[in-house]
């Protein structure tokens, strides 16, 4: 299977610095949280979820939520494969998403975690794709906003491959 061409879009030095703003941002918004539920959206999240929690200084739990919606680059119907397993009633509750773009996605996982009895919910993206918006979202912290292109790596996928790249990288569009 040939891989596609990627151009570096984000490098893993700017990630990385993003990241440690985000996790003070965070970390200020909750120094009298008692514990932060963190909540993050599989796959894609992974590794934006597992770097970003390692920064925070606030009590953490974490759980996760799998919704669907792609395939190759296509988005068809929304399938939900996994909802919370921790009780959130009453929680505060940051779900961690690698990119909100249509906002279908994260509007169902809203919904999911008010279902759930979630008091308060933030949303923080890596990225967050506003020219591709059908459905106004939430989006309390925001990584990077990026256009309407297809972007891989930092655990977003192409037919799951490419999420292991350490940066956002633009599949050129012939190829994606």
């Amino acid at each position: 299977m040939n891989e596609p061409s990627i151009d570096v879009l984000i490098p893993q030095e700017e990630l990385e610095n993003r990241l440690d703003e985000l996790a003070a941002e965070i970390d200020n918004r909750h120094r009298e949280t008692e514990a932060l539920t963190c909540i993050g959206v599989l796959k894609g999240s992974l590794y934006f979820l597992a770097d970003l929690t390692r920064r925070l200084k606030t009590p953490i739990e974490i759980d996760f939520v799998q919704v669907s919606s792609y395939r190759g680059t296509v988005r068809g119907r929304l399938e939900v494969k996994r909802r919370p397993q921790l009780d959130l009633k009453e929680r505060t509750v940051l779900l961690v998403e690698d990119i909100v773009d249509s906002g279908y996605s994260v509007a169902t996982v809203l919904d999911i975690l008010a279902e759930h009895g979630a008091e308060n919910v933030e949303v923080c993206t890596l990225l967050d794709k506003k020219p591709a918006r059908e459905v106004e979202v939430p989006v309390t912290y925001s990584g990077f906003e990026v256009g309407d292109a297809f972007v891989v790596g930092y655990g977003l996928d192409l037919d799951e491959r490419l999420r292991n790249l350490p940066y956002i990288g633009l599949v050129k569009q012939e190829e994606a």
